[in-house]
């Protein structure tokens, strides 16, 4: 029990350090969520101007749910090949510190890239798999969200795939996840439904709503 105790808050922590928003206060010395969508994801942060730092905030969200499964999976491998349930649980506590996070008043982001790192260090397959949707998506459509959700749609079926011999701890993690993912986009599905959602590169950028009330971390 401890070390699950332990585990599950050492993944919450990770997951909760807001990359994007550090880095844009650090090396801009601005509050990205006063920028573009009002979100501090790699998106908004790319968006902002500042493409390199978009890049660095991706790849420091994922890395940080990747680190948080890994050391689940140090203190508890489980069977060759399959993930334990605690590696499983640690994923969704880095996921939920991404989403809620802490230091920012439990308005965090929308769990994407800390997704993917999750889902790379536990079905690495199945996490290519996702990720070449959300490719294809993107580069057809240039709709982040979209091809997000769909990403987020098909991980759980590409986990199924790859891993059939599994716990229900998995099942019910893999889900939840996704599905928490998809709520996070709620408001970007109701723009796309309505056709006013932002493609990627558009100069078109809504500022934040209540900024001083309801500032929101994203992707």
């Amino acid at each position: 029990m401890r070390i699950w105790l332990l585990t599950l808050a050492i993944a919450y922590l990770l997951g909760s350090i807001p990359f994007g928003y550090l880095l844009v206060r650090i090396f801009r010395k601005e509050d990205i969520r006063a920028t573009g969508s009002g979100n501090i994801g790699a998106t908004n942060v790319a968006r902002s101007g500042a493409k390199g730092l978009g890049i660095l905030t991706l790849l420091l969200d994922l890395l940080k749910a990747f680190a948080a499964v890994k050391i689940a999976q140090y203190l508890a491998p489980g069977t060759p090949g399959f993930p334990s349930d605690l590696a499983v649980a640690a994923g969704i506590a880095a996921i939920l510190g991404h989403v809620f996070p802490v230091w920012l008043g439990f308005k965090g982001g929308k769990g994407v890239a800390s997704a993917l790192g999750v889902f790379i260090a536990l079905v690495p397959l199945a996490a290519l798999c996702a990720l070449g949707i959300f490719i294809v998506v993107f580069a057809i459509t240039r709709y982040v969200s979209l091809a997000s959700i769909l990403a987020a749609v098909t991980m759980p079926v590409f986990c199924m795939l790859w891993l059939p011999d599994r716990t229900p701890i998995f099942v019910g993690g893999v889900i939840f996840i996704a599905l928490l993912v998809i709520a996070k986009h709620r408001a970007n599905i109701a723009r796309l439904m309505q056709g006013k959602e932002s493609r990627f590169g558009s100069r078109k950028s809504s500022p934040p709503a209540n900024p001083d009330k309801n500032k929101q971390v994203g992707t």
